[in-house]
């Protein structure tokens, strides 16, 4: 497995830049506080929000723009650590009124959660404003909001090279007609294997995909929690196992470290080929089993390089084998 060097510190983070933007990769999503219990401990007022996990996971590779909105009741210095990792706040809104908050149990399999509560506060306002330093970021992920959001932030930016785009059952069942529009401007489609069956009508994962990619994407991959990822393309289809953890705390946020693994990779490596998109969900996939050792992104946050290069080959180990003779 190659491209294993150079994640962690800003230093080491060398994407291939082809246009004049201040910015890698633009993340518009949502950046809330979490209350989280399982039955390995909780958590209270954690950071959270698919824009703070996935930028948690792709600074590790390439330089990120947040944009969206937070209360004045939000701790704003706990993002310092995110500057650090050169994380651009100058897009998150801090806007008079109460953030956004989730809490959330877990089951002993960890696989299947409660939601206790959700206050959108702030959030349910929520309307995109890319600020000009961000419009021309080549790499564009959309994280799980109202499709109608995306694309207004579609319309906000420019060219970009890559746009991924992560959504739910409850757009698919509420906003299909708006999700289908977005579909025909996306590069790469993010849902779980449920999702994917209720937009498609399928129940056979490879024809769903097919059919999802037939209105636009020309990447689906289908997320498997624990089990891992499965990618189609133009050219294969290729799955990831998820990583065997020897312990688990905490799976909130993990298919935005996921997907945050992903593109920063791609930012990094700067090519589309099928090796490199393979390449980029082993990463992403890495960068989810991190996002469970413990809880909210501060696994991610304290990552060393070499962690991920070891667990991005023990992927490499764990999936590797020849293929014996076949007789004649």
């Amino acid at each position: 497995m190659t491209g294993e060097a150079g994640v962690g510190g800003a230093e080491n983070r060398r994407p291939v830049k082809d246009r004049d933007s201040m910015i890698d990769i633009l993340v518009v999503g949502s950046v809330a506080l979490d209350d989280i219990d399982t039955p390995f401990g909780q958590a209270r007022d954690a950071l959270g929000g698919s824009a703070v996990y996935f930028s948690a996971a792709a600074s590790a590779f390439a330089s990120i723009g947040i944009v969206g909105v937070v209360g004045e009741d939000y701790p704003i210095e706990r993002l310092e650590a995110f500057r650090a990792r050169g994380v651009d706040l100058t897009g998150l809104d801090v806007r008079e009124g109460t953030s956004f908050r989730w809490a959330g149990s877990y089951d002993y399999d960890l696989s299947s959660r409660q939601t206790l509560l959700t206050e959108l506060g702030v959030f349910a306002e929520f309307r995109p404003s890319i600020p000009e330093s961000f419009r021309r970021a080549p790499w564009v992920f959309l994280g799980n909001i109202d499709p109608r959001l995306q694309l207004d932030v579609l319309r906000q930016v420019e060219d970009p090279r890559l746009v991924l785009c992560d959504t739910m059952n409850y757009w698919i069942e509420g906003k299909r007609s708006e999700l289908l529009e977005l579909l025909e401007h996306v590069d790469m489609l993010l849902v779980n294997d449920a999702e994917a069956r209720e937009l498609s009508g399928d129940f056979n994962l490879a024809r769903a995909a097919a059919w999802i990619r037939e209105r636009g994407p020309d990447y689906v991959i289908i997320k498997k929690g624990e089990h891992g990822a499965i990618l189609f393309g133009p050219e294969e289809i290729f799955f990831v196992p998820g990583y065997p953890l020897e312990e688990i705390f905490d799976p909130t946020g993990a298919g935005d470290a996921f997907a945050g693994g992903l593109l920063g990779h791609l930012a990094r490596a700067g090519r589309l080929d099928s090796e490199e998109m393979r390449r980029a969900v082993v990463f992403g996939c890495a960068m989810g089993s991190f996002a469970c050792e413990a809880f909210g992104p501060e696994r991610l946050m304290d990552l060393r390089a070499a962690e991920v290069a070891d667990r991005v080959r023990s992927f490499h180990e764990m999936t590797r084998f020849e293929s014996p003779a076949v007789p004649s």
